[in-house]
């Protein structure tokens, strides 16, 4: 049961998603966008969920006082007394409403210290009673818990080449310590941060705050296995417990369960029964499908579209050996996709995303691979809706944080979409694609001073992954733009020349170089790179070209106008729409 149902029009959800988020984040729960579990009815959910509900924010705009569900829900909550009426753009109420006290959001800005939305959050307080209290409740009962953090395991094979199975095993562990109600456990991306580092485990627990740390080490060899575990106290670096475990690969699972357990009972935690059947529960029991997924999972994280092809091929044998692993259909929805924007590919993923969602509903990259089929059409608003959904799952998931960015840059909300890429960048520190959105973000609200400080910090990250990984296009490409931003023209050139060459049919490469000739002033170099863009690319890019604030300077230059009514003649796409700037 949730404290609030919000009532709303689908149409307006990227505008209600930051309301939800400030509502939760004042401590109360929000029920607004459920997630319909197969074979249930979704006129019973609603139902149940909005009798159950202490209180209905109903939104009102001009699409939702056209809904006669809105409109439903909003009498029903009335009549019992727990209606509380927000509304934005000016929306003209049904006349039954019109009597009611009703809070104007147009202002709010998305900040939760405007007055009009600490007027919103009284009015819930005189029916549900003090958020903060609330808030204060839940933190203390935190402040209680037993925080974990899992440093990632050594891997220990004498082979680099298997350094993916030994992250594997450590995000393994995290993901069933979450499952423990009575633990708080580090995120895998915060934990990630302490790779390759020799850290004191005080200054681990310092930073993360953990009471406990977990570390060990994995050693493959064949067909055999070898972990080794330590849990240790921070407060007073004893060892509190741990183990070596020698299986066969195919006992892995178990074993994962096994060291799960282990730990809960060496903290003398008591399990609950879901929970219990939660850590035995796994996204597959085929040890070589998961061994395929792990390898597949590296090639995906190093985020150049040259492994597309290699990670696409390996989750395409995954899936042959488990049809039903989630995981790897939502990470080949995922490869799909990156194929497809960069133009190698007419498959967006859309087959693999919704099998991913049929098959675990609660798994939030499946979401997420729903949400890159969505903003590759060009349809942001259900694209950040699909990654709202990954992030009620996984609060804190990066790639979540990064698509919904993406989206939000689509529909202009690029306020919002630096809240999002912020997360992501902070989440993983080797990230820089969504550092270098930032920048563009910033630079379209016009403050070109922060813009200069987020381009400065996603160069540095750049320049690393290009020193490793040279051919890295997706790098080369946002390096570009991160040089323009900083005046260093002549260095943007020499890398344009260098990713030319080494990825010459690459469309999303060649669109970022446009992006960054644009910055530089240079109409000529960015029509050149666009020719070959709007020559090969998919309606989807042709739908991010006319939503794309950087491009914005070449809207009424007639070669560039003359590109896209090429690219929509050979595409059967019609013209922009009142959303997307006029080109």
């Amino acid at each position: 049961m949730a404290d609030i149902f919000v009532s709303y029009s689908r149409q307006n959800k990227a505008r209600v998603a930051p309301l939800v988020r400030a509502l939760e984040a004042e401590g109360w729960s929000v029920w607004w966008d459920p997630e319909i579990t197969p074979g249930e009815e979704f006129d019973t959910l609603i139902s149940r969920e909005l009798d159950q509900a202490r209180a209905l924010v109903v939104v009102w705009t001009p699409d939702s006082v056209d809904s006669r569900w809105v409109r439903g829900e909003a009498r029903d909550a009335a009549d019992r007394g727990v209606l509380v009426p927000v509304r934005f753009d000016n929306a003209r109420l049904p006349i039954d409403f019109r009597a009611l006290h009703t809070t104007d959001l147009d202002d709010w800005a998305e900040d939760p210290s405007r007055p009009t939305f600490r007027s919103l959050c009284k009015a819930l307080e005189s029916k549900l009673g003090s958020a903060a209290k609330a808030k204060a409740a839940l933190a203390a009962e935190k402040r209680h818990a037993v925080g974990i953090c899992v440093l990632p395991f050594a891997n220990m094979s004498g082979d680099p080449e298997q350094e993916y199975f030994s992250d594997g095993i450590t995000e393994d562990i995290i993901t069933d310590l979450s499952k423990v109600s009575a633990l708080s456990i580090v995120s895998r991306n915060t934990a990630f941060s302490f790779k390759g580092k020799s850290s004191e485990l005080a200054q681990v627990a310092r930073q993360t705050k953990a009471t406990h740390v977990l570390e060990g080490s994995v050693r493959k060899a064949g067909n055999r296995v070898r972990i080794t575990a330590q849990l240790i106290d921070a407060a007073n670096d004893a060892h509190v417990w741990a183990e070596r475990y020698d299986r066969d690969l195919n006992d892995i699972f178990a074993l994962q369960d096994e060291i799960s357990k282990a730990i809960v009972a060496a903290l003398k935690l008591t399990l609950l029964p879901e929970e219990k059947q939660a850590l035995e529960q796994r996204s597959t029991t085929n040890a070589e499908a998961y061994k395929l997924y792990l390898m597949a999972r590296q090639f995906w994280l190093l985020d150049s579209e040259r492994n597309n092809e290699l990670c696409a091929r390996i989750c395409t044998r995954v899936v042959e050996l488990d049809p039903n692993y989630a995981q790897a259909w939502a990470t080949l929805s995922l490869a799909q996709w990156n194929a497809f924007n960069s133009g190698s590919s007419a498959d967006d993923g859309e087959n693999a995303a919704a099998r991913a969602v049929a098959l675990d509903p609660q798994l939030a990259d499946a979401h997420v691979a729903m949400a890159a089929v969505h903003r590759s059409r060009g349809h942001f608003a259900d694209g950040l809706a699909a990654c709202e959904r990954a992030l009620a799952i996984e609060p804190e998931s990066y790639i979540a944080h990064r698509f919904a960015g993406l989206c939000c840059i689509g529909s202009r909300s690029y306020t919002a979409a630096i809240a999002h890429f912020e997360a992501a960048t902070t989440s993983l520190e080797s990230d820089f694609t969504a550092a270098s959105f930032v920048v563009q973000c910033h630079e379209a609200n016009g403050d070109l001073a922060k813009a200069r400080d987020a381009a400065k910090r996603a160069l540095s990250r750049i320049e690393k992954v290009v020193a490793a990984q040279p051919d890295h296009g997706r790098a080369i490409g946002l390096g570009v733009g991160m040089l323009a931003s900083l005046g260093e023209t002549e260095r943007a050139k020499e890398w344009v020349v260098r990713g030319r060459l080494l990825d010459p049919g690459n469309a999303s490469l060649l669109y970022n170089f446009a992006c960054a000739m644009v910055q530089l002033h240079d109409v000529d170099a960015a029509l050149e790179q666009l020719q070959g863009v709007t020559e090969i690319m998919n309606a989807g890019m042709l739908k991010w070209i006319e939503a794309d604030s950087d491009l914005d300077p070449l809207r009424d230059e007639p070669r560039f106008r003359a590109m896209l009514e090429q690219a929509r003649q050979r595409l059967g796409a019609a013209g922009p729409s009142s959303a997307t700037p006029a080109a």
